[in-house]
């Protein structure tokens, strides 16, 4: 399972891959985790997906985790992050790929799709925002009469107690980076996403899409809504057991659907078939 430290600029981005190769007509899944400012940890039982024949490449975003974590307010836009995705794949020469993101990874993961980089097979978005105020406005009404604990036991993680991967996360978790570009929680957003929107652009992405959400989720379903009707080639898939973190909550039923639309992305793609540009639906 190789694992180390990969230069971005003046810093450096810890990764690790699991798996060694892809099996014919497979392509790697690169995961962006959630924050801003969280770390990999959380996402780690996706590493279950190189077991089917391809490699699972995780990496921490600068200014948490076990990168390098700059005490410089001035680095924590969208265009860092970006560079430091494009920087992973260059590094670790990672052609065709599949993109995760959770949460503010699939922000990150958007805003890297807008760019129209070659070698994206697909995106795979779990409880993703398209718009900041949306967002702030959805959440303020789900955490009124609640306390931070209350919202988070109802509408983040449903288990109690919470898997040990997010204690682990938490320990190495980057405060001047969320603070600088969310705000003081998730649902008081002040920092400079807060006027983040990217409704406008999402039909600009023509990549097969795989939206995932739970049902409890504070990304509720008028928040996925327009991600789902703005790219034509998306699915959605409600996780009717969890909140924000299905891949922890239901994690069998996680892997098994990432899994096929994955395998089914890749079948198309060796037929030298063009998905349907029609939407898929809920379930």
């Amino acid at each position: 399972m190789p694992e180390g430290f990969l230069p971005f600029g003046d810093f450096r981005t810890w990764y690790r891959v699991v798996g060694d190769s892809e099996a014919a007509g497979w392509l790697p899944l690169l995961v962006l985790h959630g924050g801003p400012g969280s770390a990999h940890d959380a996402l780690e039982g996706l590493a279950a997906l190189a077991g089917q024949g391809r490699r699972v490449v995780f990496y921490d975003q600068l200014g948490s985790g076990e990168s390098d974590r700059p005490d410089d307010p001035s680095l924590w836009t969208v265009e860092t992050f970006v560079d430091q995705l494009r920087s992973v794949r260059e590094a670790l020469g990672l052609g065709e790929i599949h993109l995760f993101g959770s949460s503010w990874g699939g922000m990150l993961a958007l805003e890297y799709a807008l760019t129209q980089p070659e070698g994206l097979a697909s995106l795979v978005l779990n409880s993703t925002p398209t718009s900041a105020p949306r967002w702030a406005e959805e959440t303020k009404k789900l955490a009124a009469g609640l306390d931070e604990q209350e919202f988070r036991r109802r509408h983040i993680i449903r288990l109690d107690p919470e898997p040990e991967v997010l204690g682990r996360a938490r320990k190495k978790f980057g405060k001047q980076v969320y603070e600088t570009m969310w705000g003081p929680n998730e649902f008081t957003v002040t920092g400079t996403l807060k006027d983040w929107d990217v409704i406008g652009r999402l039909g600009e992405i023509r990549v097969p899409t795989l939206i995932t959400s739970g049902r409890h989720d504070e990304c509720t379903p008028k928040l996925v809504q327009p991600l789902h009707r703005g790219i034509a080639r998306s699915e959605w898939v409600i996780f009717e057991d969890s909140a924000h973190m299905a891949y922890l909550e239901e994690p069998e039923r996680y892997l098994q659907v990432v899994d096929r639309f994955l395998e089914n992305v890749e079948a198309r793609r060796a037929a030298g078939l063009e998905r349907d540009s029609e939407s898929g639906t809920a379930t």
